[in-house]
């Protein structure tokens, strides 16, 4: 299994793979996002967000289900994020998961990408 890339066996768990792209981190979120999975996302966005001035694009294409505690966990990302200097975007967001930014008010806190970076 390649270093970046945080595998598990469990049906609808989530997987976080990292990636470097040229403007910073993209991170590939496959699975549920929830209490049991949200500290895989904690720990892949404070290894992104070590640079100040970076970009962290979070795929969400592969998310099958996100809770309150995922949107949360982003939520948190972007304020380190901000600290620093850096700056996270999301991509492909599932209606699902546009819903919950909208109902949440939170949908302006992100950019939001069509497509992930090269």
């Amino acid at each position: 299994m390649p270093k970046n890339e945080d595998r598990t066996t469990e049906p609808g768990d989530l997987t976080v793979s990292a990636r470097p792209w040229s403007g910073g981190t993209v991170l590939t979120l496959r699975g549920e996002l929830d209490l049991g999975s949200v500290d895989r996302l904690d720990s892949a966005l404070d290894s992104a967000l070590q640079t100040a001035g970076t970009t962290v694009v979070i795929d969400c294409g592969g998310l099958d289900f996100c809770d309150s505690t995922g949107l949360n966990a982003m939520l948190r990302g972007r304020a380190i994020a901000d600290a620093g200097g850096s700056r996270i975007e999301l991509v492909r967001p599932s209606p699902l998961v546009l819903r919950m930014l909208e109902l949440t008010g939170a949908k302006d806190a992100f950019r939001i990408r069509d497509e992930p970076p090269d």
